[in-house]
């Protein structure tokens, strides 16, 4: 979100479900109540709303989770382009579970992800998948042909950002953002040296084989634009 907040031509929107998922689902995420009061919870509506209206950009950029898509018609994903990014997780898990300790497999988002490239088939659209690996070894190969597959200029601009909050950021991002509020651009992609904890293999068991459907479909940094396979 912060590399595509980086365009002249693109507005950028910051997990506009995370309401409507927290009051469908009963979550009990960091920042809960502060989320609800925030924003509009009715996701059918919140959809309609950015997709129909005029923006003062060419291009919108919205920011989801994928497990926020619950309770909802997907057919708006007809008139969007949609990119799934994936991270492998032996390296997802330990972070995502230090916010939320009990994280289940609809926590990591792998499952809806594999359902959405599945649905997305049936409406006749091949979604675009980024792997967070793949990206951070060679930020600007994957961001050229991410951009080359929606039709857009790669801009450079899109490599580096201010360090800092933004004002396009949710009000949850003081519980999940520290990371990327210190941050500058994407950073070199270092492998995990703490030992993965025992505690969570046996969800990593049920997350691998939908990290790796997706994971054959992800843009590489070293294959040439026209091969993402």
């Amino acid at each position: 979100m912060y590399s595509f907040g980086q365009r002249a031509d693109t507005r950028i929107v910051d997990e506009p479900l995370y309401g409507h998922y927290l009051r469908v689902t009963g979550a009990n995420h960091p920042g809960r109540d502060e989320v609800l009061s925030a924003m509009d919870t009715d996701g059918g509506r919140v959809m309609k709303r950015l997709i129909e209206r005029p923006h003062e950009r060419p291009i919108l950029f919205m920011k989801q989770m994928a497990h926020h898509l619950v309770d909802l018609d997907y057919s708006f994903l007809e008139q969007t382009i949609n990119v799934l990014l994936i991270r492998d997780p032996v390296e997802m898990l330990p972070s995502l579970t230090i916010q939320l300790p009990e994280a289940g497999l609809a926590d990591t988002g792998l499952a809806t992800q594999c359902e959405l490239l599945e649905r997305l088939g049936k409406f006749g659209q091949q979604a675009i998948v980024l792997d967070s690996r793949e990206l951070l070894t060679n930020p600007r190969a994957v961001l050229v042909k991410l951009c080359k597959k929606l039709a857009i200029p790669f801009a450079e601009d899109m490599l580096s950002w201010p360090p800092g909050a933004r004002s396009e950021d949710g009000v949850w991002a003081r519980h999940w953002y520290h990371r990327v509020h210190r941050s500058t651009g994407f950073s070199p992609y270092r492998p995990k040296t703490e030992p993965f904890p025992p505690r969570l293999e046996p969800l990593l068991e049920q997350c691998r084989p939908y990290y790796q459907h997706m994971y054959a479909y992800a843009l590489r940094a070293d294959q040439p634009s026209g091969d993402h396979r």
